[in-house]
């Protein structure tokens, strides 16, 4: 969320700014709204100096053994309205808040500025593409074959958009996220957290995910609870309305969790598969940082998660995403794509943002600098990776004529073997 005083000076940037995003930003009912409470504010202001001075007289008849009736029946009207009036300011208040709840972020100035993903822009490749002596299969075709991925029984159990691993595939997703906890903690200095897997609606407020994702999450019916889309809403809140002491940043956490989405609006993407799924598993790194250093740890946590990716042999590209294409609070994100053999072409494998003091000041997190002045931390998150879709590329990727997948040496103490068999 916005500074309000910020915003209101500076109206014609966040006007730039929602075209840049192609969003539409009714700044001009902010304007009416903003108007009619502070003419609220200032007619208030002067019923209350109305009260103060009748009370002086009040008081001054009073001692004088003066009649003061008349006056007190008119003060009894004007405390009336003041209360009216405060109950007004009250409403309005909530009214401009919920409005800066639904305004975005500021990109920063080195973003690239376009529509969509068209203005995207290709930072750097690592790798070079698997040659195949054969036409290579989509992930499910081999995930079948190889008796590891059950899509049908997924679907009989809980409906479409799940997946069911069975024997090497079970334990490929679950050695995935072992090495990825124990390359960030062992080598990056990230510190583990598990946190529950739903949040209250303060959090997944302060993160920016309510009130304007509601649709594409799960609500727990009769509860204050919501399905987490991410474990960047958890991470964010460990200190939520807390003021973190200058000396202890940066403060790098990371989680493995599950993560729940409804994907309303992705009909007709990604329908074969498990990359786009209701349930997945990922492991999310998270940063606070003081505000001169946020953009160093931002490219610091973009060579983490690529070392992953290096590490298992996957050809991938880093790119900057525009404008158009940046989460909602974001102010500076980098994609992590992964070449996919059976489409050729790449997909994202992971979202590394930096929120600057977005979040901060939605959740209230600040930081104290010894004798000095508190401010917003800021905060930075990306997948380290998502379990799933590194699933994925590694079965395409890895896959043999023979109907058999090699498993990357760094897996082999994960999986016990240094390939799945085909059936």
């Amino acid at each position: 969320m916005h500074d309000l005083s910020y915003f209101r000076e500076h109206l014609d940037l966040f006007e730039q700014m929602a075209r840049n995003r192609s969003l539409a930003l009714d700044l001009d009912a902010f304007r009416r709204l903003d108007l009619e409470r502070r003419e609220v504010i200032t007619a208030t202001e002067k019923l209350k100096a109305e009260r103060n001075k009748a009370s002086e007289e009040i008081a001054r008849r009073k001692k004088a053994g003066q009649d003061a009736s008349d006056l007190l029946v008119s003060m009894k009207r004007v405390s009336e309205a003041i209360k009216e009036s405060d109950e007004k300011i009250v409403s309005f208040d909530d009214r401009l808040r919920d409005f800066m709840l639904t305004v975005p972020n500021l990109p920063h100035s080195s973003v690239p500025v376009g529509k969509d993903a068209s203005a995207n822009v290709e930072v750097r490749r690592w790798g070079t593409p698997p040659k195949f002596s054969f036409t290579p299969r989509p992930h499910w075709e081999v995930g079948e074959r190889a008796g590891i991925l059950d899509l049908p029984t997924a679907a009989k159990i809980a409906g479409a958009r799940f997946a069911l691993y069975k024997g090497f595939g079970a334990r490929l997703e679950r050695g995935l996220a072992n090495f990825f906890l124990d390359l960030h903690t062992s080598k990056h200095g990230y510190t583990e957290i598990l946190p529950p897997f739903m949040a209250n609606r303060a959090s997944l407020t302060g993160t920016g995910h309510l009130p304007k994702f509601a649709d594409d999450m799960f609500h727990l019916e009769g509860t204050d609870l919501w399905l987490t889309p991410t474990a960047e809403v958890q991470l964010t809140n460990l200190y939520r309305d807390e003021t973190i002491p200058a000396d202890q940043l940066p403060i790098k956490v990371c989680a493995w969790t599950a993560c729940f989405r409804s994907e309303a609006g992705a009909a007709g993407r990604d329908t074969r598969g498990i990359a786009r799924q209701h349930q997945f598993q990922k492991v999310e790194l998270f940063k606070f940082t003081r505000p001169e250093h946020s953009y160093d740890e931002l490219e610091s946590l973009v060579r983490d998660a690529e070392t992953v990716l290096q590490q298992l042999g996957i050809h991938y590209r880093v790119v900057l995403l525009s404008t158009g294409d940046m989460g909602f609070s974001a102010s500076k994100t980098y994609d992590l794509e992964v070449w996919l053999p059976s489409t050729n072409e790449f997909k994202e494998i992971s979202s590394c943002s930096n929120c600057e003091a977005f979040q901060a000041r939605r959740a209230g997190i600040r930081f104290k600098p010894l004798g000095g002045k508190s401010d917003f931390v800021h905060t930075l998150n990306g997948s380290g990776l998502a379990v799933g879709r590194t699933w994925l590329a590694l079965i395409e990727n890895y896959q043999q004529a023979d109907g058999s997948i090699l498993i990357p040496e760094v897996l082999h103490p994960y999986m016990g073997t240094d390939r799945i068999p085909p059936t």
